[in-house]
């Protein structure tokens, strides 16, 4: 729901923008996708691999968007299209990034430049707190106070022994996040299409962030649906931002080389 909207929206208040727009390069590596549009526009996101393998000659995919079939593809035409797909739909969240990041630059927004979402979130009084996904530098932060953690994940073995404390497998969502004060969710979320559940779950004051690569949409629909907060990031080197990609990099490469952390809050 969330990503159809936000598709539906882009759709529609940047009609002209968004229907001529296509692919001019891309880049699918072990753990971050990245696109670059017709229009110079950069977008990212968290990859999410295809498990089935198809070893049949008869369910070999040689179609639309296959290998050597994306670049030059109009942007509608990726979006609607219906591949059970997790690269497709990885793909599909890195281009939706990349027409946002043009539309989150003109200024509609409130903005916090050079911030972590982590800066924003009052730490000092106790709180419970889950954090969905293993984002090694909040769980350190929050660790280190008094604050009820939750660390909500689909593989245990993501954490540390000391952390694993903390662990809650990630089906267990119910039973934690409507008891949190703050929510902090993976971006990887939307590409995985899991960010629907985790957000219906969540009490009416509860503090909720999306954060990380894949969290560069615009942010009206997750604004209407609970999140408060949302981590993104302002790639200022669109080349780096591809070779990193290629070369296995991940979320915390990009900061050190090619992006700056943004926050964009619900004022």
């Amino acid at each position: 729901m969330i990503v159809e909207k936000t598709f539906d929206l882009l759709r529609e208040k940047y009609h002209s923008r968004f229907e001529e727009l296509t692919i001019s390069d891309i880049r699918v590596g072990v753990h971050l996708t990245c696109v670059r549009l017709s229009d110079g526009s950069v977008g990212s996101a968290g990859t999410v691999y295809n498990t089935e393998i198809k070893s049949d000659k008869l369910s070999r995919d040689f179609g639309d968007f296959t290998p050597t079939k994306f670049k030059g593809r109009k942007i509608p035409d990726l979006l609607t299209i219906n591949k059970p797909s997790n690269i497709i739909q990885t793909i599909k969240i890195a281009v939706l990034n990349a027409i946002s990041s043009a539309i989150i630059s003109e200024g509609n927004y409130k903005i916090i430049y050079n911030k972590d979402p982590i800066d924003l979130i009052d730490l000092s009084s106790k709180k419970t707190i889950t954090i969905v996904g293993a984002f090694q530098s909040y769980i350190h932060k929050i660790s280190a106070t008094d604050n009820q953690l939750y660390i909500l994940e689909l593989n245990s073995n993501t954490l540390t022994n000391e952390q694993k404390k903390y662990y809650i497998p990630a089906d267990r969502y119910n039973e934690v996040i409507p008891l949190s004060d703050i929510v902090i969710i993976t971006g990887l979320t939307l590409v995985n299409n899991t960010i629907d559940g985790l957000l219906s779950a969540i009490s009416p004051y509860t503090k909720v962030v999306v954060t990380g690569p894949s969290s560069n949409l615009i942010p009206d629909i997750l604004f209407q649906n609970k999140v408060n907060i949302i981590g993104a990031a302002k790639i200022f080197d669109p080349d780096t931002l591809f070779t990193i990609a290629s070369e296995a990099g991940t979320g915390f490469h990009l900061f050190k080389y090619c992006a700056e952390k943004i926050c964009i809050t619900d004022e």
